[in-house]
C-alpha cells in the first residue's frame, strides 16, 4: 500500500517566536501539533480562529466551532503526540474552506460537521468527498498518500464501523460517524493500513495547482497553444492532454467512417473539463472546416465575459503583429465558436428540418440540462410552443442527428 505518515505544520500564536518550533502558516486559521491542540484551551483556540477569520463571527459560527473543538479534544486524546490538527485550512484558489484537516501517523483525515444535524445529507457526504479529492488530485504533497474523508454530524447515533478499501487514487469513501466515535474511525483506519512518515512541513507547504483560470485558458487556446501547454505541469496536465487527443480521434474516426457519436466527460470541480471543451472548439472554429465545432453553455456571464477576453485579446495581438483588427470584428470571430446554448437551441426551433452548421457541439454544464417538465414548461411560457415534447437534452441531440451523415456531441458533465 501506498505511504502516508506524520504531517508537521505549525500552531498559530500571537507571537510565533515564543514557540519554538512552531510558527505562523497562511492556509489554515489554526493549526498546532496534536500536543499543543490538547494542551490550548478553548478560548486561546477560539480566538485564534476568530482572529484570523476573513469574516465578522456570527453566534452561531462560534457555537459550532465549540462544538467541534469539544469532539476533537476529546477524540484526538488517544493520540498524543502522533500527529497535526488544521482548522479552517483553505484550499488555495478553488475558494473552499475545510472544517478540519487531521493527520496521525500515516493517514489525513478531511473532517466536515454538521453541528445539530441528525441525518447525513447526500449533499453534506458529496461536499467532504469533494474536499478530499480536491487534495488529492491539486495538492502536490497529496498525491502519493491516503486520504480519508469523515463526515461527522453532532446529532446523530452511533453506527457501525466498517473498514473498506480505497480507491485507485488513495481517497477513500466518505465515513459516517457519530462524534464520539471519531476516535474509533481513526483507529480503525490505522490499523488497517500502513505507510512511510510524511515530512510534515514539506507536506503543508505542497504546490497547490488547480488548472487555470477558464479565462486564462481560453485566451491561452485562443491564441494557438496546446492544452498541455498551458495546464499545469504535473500529471494533471498529461491526463488533460490524453483526453483532448482521445476526443479528437473520436471526432477523426466520425468523420472519416461517417457516423455519429457522443462523449460523456466527466470530473470533479477544477478538473479540466472545460478547458478540454475549449481545446476542441478552438482547434477546430474555421467554419469552412468540416469539422467546425461551437463551445455552448447556459451560463450568459460566462459567455459574455470569455467573448470579450478574447476579442479584446486578439485585437491586442494583432496590434502588436502591426496589424489592425477592429474589436467588433475580433467579436464576431469570437462569437462564431462561443454561444449560448439558449440562442442555439432558438435557432435550431426557427428551421426544424435544417442541420446546424457546426458537425461538434460541446455542451459545457452538461448536467445542468432541463427536464423534459421544466422543456416543456418553458416552451409553452416563454415561446408559445404548447405540448412540447423533448427535454433539452432529447432535443439538442435532435439538432445534432440532423446532419444526415456524421456528427459528434461532447456532454462536459460535473
Amino acid at each position: 500500500m501506498r505511504g502516508g505518515g506524520h504531517v508537521v505544520a505549525a500552531a498559530w500564536y500571537p507571537n510565533p517566536s515564543s514557540r519554538k518550533g512552531e510558527c505562523a502558516l497562511d492556509r489554515s486559521q489554526y493549526h498546532a501539533s496534536i500536543d499543543a491542540y490538547l494542551r490550548a484551551t478553548d478560548d486561546e483556540i477560539l480566538g485564534a480562529l476568530t482572529a484570523n477569520s476573513e469574516f465578522a463571527v456570527e453566534l452561531p459560527q462560534r457555537s459550532a466551532w465549540l462544538r467541534e473543538i469539544e469532539v476533537l479534544r476529546a477524540s484526538l486524546s488517544t493520540f498524543s503526540g502522533r500527529g497535526w490538527v488544521f482548522l479552517e485550512f483553505v484550499l488555495p484558489r478553488l475558494g473552499r474552506r475545510m472544517d478540519v484537516a487531521v493527520v496521525v501517523d500515516h493517514l489525513l483525515f478531511v473532517i466536515e460537521f454538521k453541528v445539530g444535524e441528525h441525518e447525513f445529507q447526500r449533499g453534506a457526504i458529496d461536499q467532504v468527498w469533494d474536499y478530499a479529492l480536491d487534495l488529492k488530485n491539486f495538492h502536490q504533497s497529496s498525491h502519493a498518500i491516503y486520504i480519508v474523508p469523515v463526515l461527522i454530524a453532532t446529532g446523530a447515533a452511533p453506527r457501525a464501523l466498517e473498514y473498506r478499501e480505497p480507491a485507485a487514487d488513495g481517497v477513500f469513501r466518505p465515513v459516517l460517524a457519530a462524534p464520539d466515535c471519531l476516535d474509533k474511525v481513526i483507529a480503525l483506519y490505522l490499523d488497517s493500513t500502513h505507510g512511510l512518515a510524511i515530512d510534515g512541513l514539506a507536506w503543508e507547504r505542497g504546490r497547490y495547482s488547480p488548472t487555470p483560470t477558464i479565462v486564462e485558458a481560453a485566451r491561452a487556446l485562443y491564441a494557438g497553444h496546446a492544452v498541455d501547454e498551458i495546464s499545469r505541469s504535473d500529471a494533471g496536465a498529461v491526463n488533460l492532454a490524453i483526453t483532448s487527443k482521445y476526443i479528437d480521434r473520436v471526432i477523426a474516426e466520425a468523420q472519416q467512417h461517417r457516423r455519429k457519436a457522443i462523449c460523456l466527460l466527466t470530473g470533479v470541480p477544477g478538473a479540466g473539463k472545460t478547458l478540454v471543451g475549449l481545446d476542441i472548439a478552438t482547434t477546430h472554429m474555421d467554419p469552412a472546416s468540416e469539422l467546425h465545432s461551437v463551445f455552448l453553455s447556459g451560463n450568459g456571464p460566462l459567455v459574455a465575459i470569455l467573448r470579450e477576453a478574447l476579442a479584446r485579446d486578439q485585437v491586442l495581438r494583432e496590434k502588436a503583429a502591426g496589424r489592425a483588427l477592429r474589436k467588433g470584428d475580433a467579436r464576431r470571430r469570437v462569437e462564431a465558436f462561443i454561444q449560448n446554448v439558449h440562442h442555439f437551441r432558438d435557432e435550431c426551433l426557427k428551421s426544424p428540418e435544417i442541420p446546424p452548421p457546426e458537425r461538434v457541439a460541446i455542451f459545457d454544464e452538461a448536467q445542468r440540462a432541463w427536464t423534459l417538465e421544466q422543456t416543456a414548461a418553458f416552451m409553452r411560457q416563454k415561446k408559445g410552443r404548447p405540448g412540447f415534447d423533448k427535454s433539452e437534452p432529447e432535443f439538442l441531440i435532435s439538432c445534432m442527428d440532423r446532419h444526415a451523415d456524421w456528427a459528434v456531441i461532447v456532454c462536459l458533465i460535473g
